[in-house]
C-alpha cells in the first residue's frame, strides 16, 4: 500500500524570527515579548552601532547612533533589562554581533546565571564573523589575526561550557548585499569557515573536532533570482560536506550537516513603489524553504518598508505572518525534496560548485581568507559596480525603478510616513543611565577585572572567562573593547576602490569632458571628498559613488568609514576639496550633518557644496536642504551618472549640458 501524504510525518517548521531591537533595552524587551506572543519562536537581536563597534553610548563617535539600528547594550544592567521576563534557558537567541561577540555573549551568560539557568542548556548563536566585516559591513575593531583568535576563543569556550550554542555564524548575507555573485558568496563564505576551522583544530582533541565542526553554522542571503538562489543553497550543502570530508576527514554525517539561518535580500528592496517589496520578500523566501535538502533552520524576513526607515511593530508582524502562512497553511513540510534528480537544477548546482571551487583554490593560493581580504574586497566592489551598471542600462529590470515606474500612490505610506522614528531624547536618557551605572558600581572591582582581561589578551589566553568575570562586576562595552584595542591595535579595512579606471560603464564621455573642462578652469583636477561620518559601516553606496567618480575623471579622496565630522572637515581643508559627499544609512544623518556644516562654516569652508546620501525621510531631506546641504540622495536615486553630473554642476553650472 502506498503511503499517503496525510500519513507522512510533517517536518518541523524552521525557527521563525524577526530581526529586532531599537531605542532602549526596555523598549526592545517589550517588542520581543510582544512578538513571542504573536507566534515568533526565536529571538534575533539587533544591536546599535556603538555596541557593535565597541563604544559606550557617551563616546564622541556614538553621537546620533544610539538606539538607531538596534538596541544599545553598554553593561550587564542593559542586558538584564533586555531579557527581563524572558527565560533564557527556554529561548533560542540569535545575536547579530561580531567584533564585540565575546563580550555580548559574556553578558548574556551572566544574565542567564542570574536567572538561575543551566548555562549548558543555552541555545542560540552569536554571528562572530569578522572576516565579512572587513569585506562588507565595517563593524570590525581589531586586525584580522587577533580577531580570528577571538572567534576561536568563543568557539572553544562554547564547546566546553555551552555545547548547544552556535559560536559562529559564517555570514555570507552581507557579501551579497555588497554585490557578491553566487559563486563569490559561496567561496568567500566557505573560505571564512575554513580559516576558522584551521584555527580551531589545534585547540581540541582530534576526537572532539568533528563535533566542533557541527557547531559552525551559516547565515545567508537569498535574492530575487530564486531558482539560482535555491541552487546556491544546494551547492552550499554539497561543498560544505566535501570540505569537511576531504580537508578535515570528518566522517560523522551529523557533524557534516550544513546548518543555516537566513534573512532574505534587503539590497533589492526599493524606495519606489515599496509595496512591491512584499512580493519580493515572499519569492525570496521560497529559495530557502522549497528544497528540503537545503532548507533553512531559521528564517527572518525584512519588512516591506526597510528601504524607507525603521519598520514599525505592525510591519514586522506582517513579515512574520508570511512565514507562518508558508509553514502552517501550505503543505510544503509534508513532502520530500521537490528538486531531487531535476536535470536543470542539477546542472545549475554543478555550475555553481565548479565556480566556487575555482575561487576557493585561488583564495587558498593566496594563503586563505585572512590573507586575501584586500583581494576579496576589490572583487565585491567590482561585482557591485557591474550590478548597478546593468540596472542603469535597463539590462536588469527592477519593477517600479527602471520599468513601469508610473503607479498609484501607496496607501501604506499615509499618516506616519510608513516608518517608525526613534525619539532623539533616547540618546540622552541612555547616557544618563550609563553615568548612573558607572557611579554605582564597585570601581576597584572594575579595575581589577579590566587588568585581568588585558593580561589574558596579552598572554594569548582564552578571553571568555575574564570577559564573563568583567561583565559580572559592571565593566562596560566601551571599556572591554578599549582593552582589546590597547592589546591588538585598531584596524582600518580596505575600501576596494582601486586607483584604476574602469571602461565598463557606458555613457560617461560627456561627463568626462565636463570634468576635464571644469578641471582646466580650476587649474587642477576636480577634487571630490567622500566619507562616512559616524559608525555606519554600510559602505557599498559610498564605494560605488567613489568608483564612478574616479571613472569620470575626478580626483577622488575616499576617506572610508567611522569618521567624526571634525576629521572630515580637516580632510576637506587639507585636500582642498571642491565637493564633500557624505554617506549615512544608520538614521543618524541629522545630528552628524548639522555638526559637519557648523564646522565647515567655522573653518571658512561654508562655500564648499556638501551632498548627502542615505535612507533619509522626505521631511529630514527638506530640513537638510534648508540648512545648506546642496543635494540629498536616497535609494531611489540609482542613476549614478546623474549624481556625477550634479557634482560637476555644483562646481561649475555651465559645464554640464541640461538633460
Amino acid at each position: 500500500m502506498t503511503e499517503t501524504t496525510q500519513e507522512r510525518q510533517k517536518d518541523r517548521p524552521w525557527l521563525i524570527r524577526t530581526y529586532a531591537g531599537h531605542s532602549t533595552a526596555k523598549a526592545s524587551n517589550a517588542l520581543y515579548r510582544s512578538n513571542l506572543q504573536k507566534g515568533q519562536t526565536g529571538l534575533s537581536v539587533a544591536f546599535d552601532l556603538p555596541t557593535q563597534t565597541g563604544y559606550d553610548s557617551d563616546h564622541v563617535l556614538s553621537r546620533g547612533e544610539v538606539g538607531k539600528v538596534g538596541v544599545p547594550v553598554c553593561h550587564l544592567g542593559d542586558m538584564r533589562t533586555l531579557f527581563d521576563q524572558i527565560p533564557l534557558e527556554q529561548m533560542n537567541t540569535s545575536m547579530t554581533i561580531n567584533a564585540t561577540a565575546p563580550w555580548l555573549l559574556s553578558l548574556y551568560i551572566a544574565v542567564a546565571e542570574e536567572q538561575g539557568a543551566d548555562v549548558s542548556k543555552l541555545q542560540g548563536t552569536v554571528q562572530n564573523d569578522l572576516i565579512k566585516e572587513y569585506l562588507s559591513r565595517g563593524t570590525y575593531i581589531c586586525p584580522p589575526k587577533p580577531s580570528l583568535k577571538m572567534i576561536a576563543d568563543v568557539a572553544e569556550y562554547c564547546y566546553t561550557n555551552v555545547p548547544k550554542w552556535n559560536p559562529m555564524n559564517v555570514c555570507s548575507y552581507h557579501l551579497q548585499e555588497a554585490g557578491a555573485t553566487p559563486e563569490q558568496e559561496l567561496s568567500f563564505a566557505l573560505a571564512t569557515a575554513i580559516a576558522v576551522l584551521d584555527a580551531l583544530k589545534p585547540r581540541v582533541a582530534p576526537e572532539d573536532f568533528p563535533a566542533l565542526c557541527g557547531r559552525i553554522s551559516f547565515f545567508v542571503n537569498a535574492g530575487i533570482r530564486f531558482v539560482t538562489e535555491m541552487c546556491k543553497m544546494r551547492a552550499f550543502v554539497d561543498l560544505w560536506d566535501e570540505i569537511l570530508v576531504e580537508r578535515y576527514g570528518v566522517t560523522d554525517a551529523k557533524s557534516r550537516r550544513f546548518r543555516y539561518g537566513v534573512q532574505v535580500n534587503s539590497l533589492g528592496l526599493t524606495e519606489q513603489q515599496p509595496e512591491n517589496n512584499v512580493y519580493r520578500i515572499l519569492i525570496e523566501m521560497l529559495a530557502v524553504t522549497l528544497s528540503k535538502k537545503a532548507r533553512a533552520r531559521a528564517v527572518q524576513l525584512p519588512a516591506w518598508n526597510e528601504a524607507l526607515g525603521l519598520p514599525r511593530p505592525w510591519d514586522q508582524q506582517w513579515s512574520m505572518r508570511m512565514q507562518q502562512i508558508m509553514a502552517y497553511e501550505t503543505d510544503l513540510l509534508e513532502y520530500d525534496d521537490l528538486f531531487d534528480n531535476n536535470p536543470a537544477v542539477d546542472r545549475k548546482v554543478e555550475e555553481l560548485k565548479a565556480g566556487a571551487r575555482a575561487e576557493l583554490a585561488n583564495l587558498d593560493s593566496m594563503g586563505g581568507a585572512i590573507s586575501a581580504i584586500d583581494y576579496m574586497k576589490g572583487r565585491l566592489v567590482e561585482s557591485n559596480a557591474d550590478r548597478l551598471n546593468r540596472i542603469e542600462a535597463g539590462e536588469t529590470v527592477v519593477v517600479g525603478v527602471n520599468k513601469w515606474t508610473q503607479g498609484e500612490p501607496s496607501p501604506l505610506m499615509t499618516g506616519d510616513g510608513g516608518i517608525m522614528v526613534v525619539d532623539p531624547a533616547v540618546e540622552a536618557e541612555q547616557i544618563e543611565r550609563l553615568t548612573e551605572w558607572k557611579e554605582e558600581r564597585d570601581q576597584d572591582a572594575v579595575e581589577q577585572a579590566l587588568k585581568a582581561l588585558r593580561a589574558a589578551a596579552e598572554a594569548g589566553d582564552n578571553i571568555m572567562p575574564a570577559s564573563i568575570a568583567a561583565a559580572k562586576v559592571g565593566v562596560t562595552t566601551g571599556e572591554w573593547a578599549a582593552q582589546m584595542r590597547k592589546v591588538h591595535g585598531e584596524y582600518r579595512g580596505p575600501t576596494g576602490v582601486s586607483k584604476s579606471v574602469s571602461n565598463k560603464t557606458a555613457g560617461l564621455d560627456d561627463i568626462r569632458e565636463a570634468v576635464d573642462l571644469v578641471s582646466d578652469k580650476l587649474g587642477r583636477r576636480l577634487k571630490f571628498l567622500v566619507g562616512k561620518p559616524g559608525l555606519d559601516g554600510h559602505s557599498n553606496g559610498a564605494e560605488q559613488i567613489a568608483f564612478r567618480a574616479r571613472d569620470c575623471g575626478m580626483d577622488i579622496d575616499y576617506e572610508g568609514i567611522r569618521l567624526t565630522p571634525e576629521e572630515l572637515v580637516t580632510a576637506a581643508q587639507e585636500k582642498q576639496a571642491h565637493v564633500v559627499g557624505l554617506s549615512i544609512l544608520s538614521g543618524s544623518h541629522m545630528p552628524l550633518v548639522e555638526d559637519l556644516l557648523e564646522r565647515m562654516k567655522a573653518a571658512g569652508l561654508g562655500h564648499i557644496p556638501v551632498i548627502v546620501g542615505g535612507i533619509i525621510p522626505d521631511a529630514d531631506a527638506e530640513r537638510l536642504l534648508a540648512q545648506g546641504v546642496a543635494r540629498v540622495y536616497t535609494p531611489k536615486d540609482f542613476e549614478l551618472n546623474a549624481i556625477m553630473r550634479d557634482v560637476v554642476a555644483l562646481v561649475d553650472p555651465t559645464a554640464v549640458a541640461a538633460e
